[in-house]
């Protein structure tokens, strides 16, 4: 089943754990050393483009990336899983318990041909944020790429989502390097599901390796510039390419969208 790769937190009270049931996907990982299959812990101050999105009482839901002082881009549903006044956002830091500074949305603005929820394409939103971004060398603007990487491109994913289908985001910011592969390759996987069009890239590496829950709208970085969003795949890690909105293709969109074609939450 292809799903959404961020998360509907769900506590269950099982035997007297607390337990966290996801809808989607993250890196795998292994249970003798908890580290992700193919990735690590990042570096600090490796993306500091990167936000955490959480609700207001400190769950991380899903990435994003800074694009100015107002402005932050991430993946369609991120703006709408939860009502704008449930979330704040965290930048400047890879603990995502311990931000650099605290902001919160006061408008999203939505691709206007976004099809939820069940196509996922045009998965692409804009979130306004209530004060301005303090810049320092842990919190900075991305760049986006104008170019396309081709097919066999080593690119960088970033997130802190799950180790495993079911499984707790993490705290601390995780890396892992994936394979894009080619349009029609991903299409003939996904047995040409209609939720991959022409505003999405795919990566693809071995088993094990990929996006899952709560990474959705994290940065697919190519060249030290962003050139994807994570969208949706198949939980978690199971040998199944992982699905990005492509923000070359959707540049017009991003540049024009809060005056242009858009759906606004508020």
């Amino acid at each position: 089943m292809a799903v959404r790769l961020s998360m509907i937190w769900v506590s269950l009270l099982l035997l007297g754990t607390s337990i966290d049931v996801t809808g989607a996907k993250r890196l795998d990982r292994k249970v003798s050393d908890n580290r992700i299959v193919g990735g690590q812990e990042a570096e600090d101050g490796v993306a500091p483009y990167q936000v955490s999105i959480q609700t207001t009482w400190k769950t991380h839901i899903c990435s994003g990336v800074i694009l100015d002082k107002e402005w932050i881009l991430t993946a369609g549903h991120c703006a709408l899983d939860f009502s704008i006044e449930d979330l704040r956002i965290i930048v400047g830091t890879n603990d995502r318990l311990d931000p650099g500074q605290t902001l919160f949305p006061d408008e999203a603005l939505v691709h206007c041909l976004y099809d939820v929820p069940y196509v996922y394409n045009n998965d692409i939103a804009l979130i306004h944020v209530n004060e301005s971004i303090i810049f320092n060398d842990r919190t900075q603007i991305v760049e986006l790429s104008s170019d396309q990487p081709p097919a066999g491109s080593v690119v960088t994913l970033t997130g802190w989502g799950a180790p495993e289908s079911s499984f707790p985001t993490v705290q601390h910011l995780q890396t892992i390097n994936l394979t894009i592969i080619d349009h029609e390759e991903c299409r003939e996987r996904w047995d040409y599901h209609n939720g991959i069009d022409i505003g999405h890239i795919c990566t693809f590496t071995r088993d094990g390796e990929g996006a899952c829950s709560g990474d959705s709208g994290g940065p697919l970085m190519w060249e030290g510039k962003v050139v994807g969003l994570v969208n949706w795949g198949r939980a978690c890690g199971v040998g199944m390419p992982d699905m990005y909105a492509n923000t070359v293709y959707y540049q017009d969109w991003i540049r024009r969208t809060r005056t242009g074609c858009k759906n606004r939450v508020t």
